[in-house]
């Protein structure tokens, strides 16, 4: 493993902290003194995992395989308890282990590649297409931002302010624009430059529908005017610190809009990181980046085995 590599993981394990003692600490309160699994066990385990968000379907999963397994086996110290329960939660974690994400350097099937961010305001829409941008661009390619959030106040000096950091530029009418017409002349200027990635900011108006149905709708018309493939992406950025909520988000977001993927932000924040497993398993959708942590490179391709690994103490 390079120095990157290790960084990497070092960070992601640093932002998994919260969620990892959480789990590590109950574990170790529940079998200390103990050395068989009984039904009492068994339900304050499931409290345990379901206080993590690892999702309620994921949760009896584990129980019924240590349940099996105790009927098999005896366990002379509570270390041993203690193992193998981490060990069958990393197990079962690790059974809906899906293709991660290609890595920022690699070829994209297409030039320009457009992204659709799509989320509702406060869950790190800004900041995640930021360094997604400041990723693709560490990588050599050319990045280009379309601001076509211009109904928020501030959304689109925020967002230049992130572009700036970043090192990419960015296309913008301002406040009040129509979002359609930003993104049109974001794609027509990426084709012109021959930029290799289009990434589009856009309103989170979850509470009106009807509207951002319509908005969406007439956004991905306009890029297919000079890129009919577009958008290649439809990403949905998810508040790792809302818990179960974000998987109501997505729901509704899923309703709207045809999401191709996942990205779960705010995960050093928050002591319930399971959830981007439960969202995972729950609405059939890849986790593909998360975040863990403010600094414009904390933003990492989601790989469940290092995640299960940093999430169980095991990495």
């Amino acid at each position: 493993m390079g120095f990157f590599d290790k960084l990497k993981l070092s960070r992601l394990k640093d932002g998994l902290t919260k969620t990892r003692e959480t789990i590590r600490d109950n574990i170790s309160r529940l079998t200390q003194g103990r050395t068989e699994i009984d039904e009492e066990f068994l339900e304050e385990l499931e409290n345990i995992l379901i206080a993590a968000d690892v999702g309620v379907e994921t949760t009896l999963s584990i129980v019924d395989r240590i349940t099996e397994r105790a009927k098999e086996e005896t366990y002379r110290s509570e270390d041993e308890l203690n193992n193998m329960l981490l060990q069958v939660m990393q197990e079962m974690l690790l059974d809906a282990s899906e293709d991660h994400p290609v890595d920022f350097d690699a070829s994209l099937p297409a030039k320009p590649y457009v992204i659709l961010i799509v989320g509702v305001n406060g869950v790190g829409k800004t900041t995640s297409i930021a360094k997604l941008a400041h990723n693709y661009h560490k990588s050599g390619k050319k990045v280009m931002i379309a601001a076509a959030d211009t109904f928020r106040a501030a959304a689109v000096e925020q967002l230049q302010i992130w572009a700036d950091r970043a090192g990419v530029p960015m296309v913008s009418q301002g406040q009040g624009a129509d979002p359609a017409s930003v993104v049109f002349d974001a794609v027509s200027s990426a084709v012109a430059r021959e930029a290799d990635v289009v990434l589009v900011d856009t309103a989170g108006r979850l509470h009106n529908k009807a509207y951002l149905m319509e908005e969406l709708a007439k956004i991905m018309r306009v890029a297919k005017k000079k890129v009919p493939e577009a958008p290649h992406e439809v990403l949905l950025v998810l508040d790792g610190t809302t818990g179960q909520n974000a998987v109501s988000q997505a729901r509704e977001f899923t309703k709207c809009v045809n999401v191709t993927g996942l990205i779960i932000t705010k995960l050093d924040g928050t002591a319930k990181g399971g959830i981007v497993l439960s969202i995972s398993r729950d609405l059939h959708l890849p986790v593909k980046y998360i975040g863990v942590g403010e600094k414009i490179d904390d933003l990492q391709i989601f790989d469940r085995s290092k995640f299960v690994g940093a999430l169980m103490g095991k990495a």
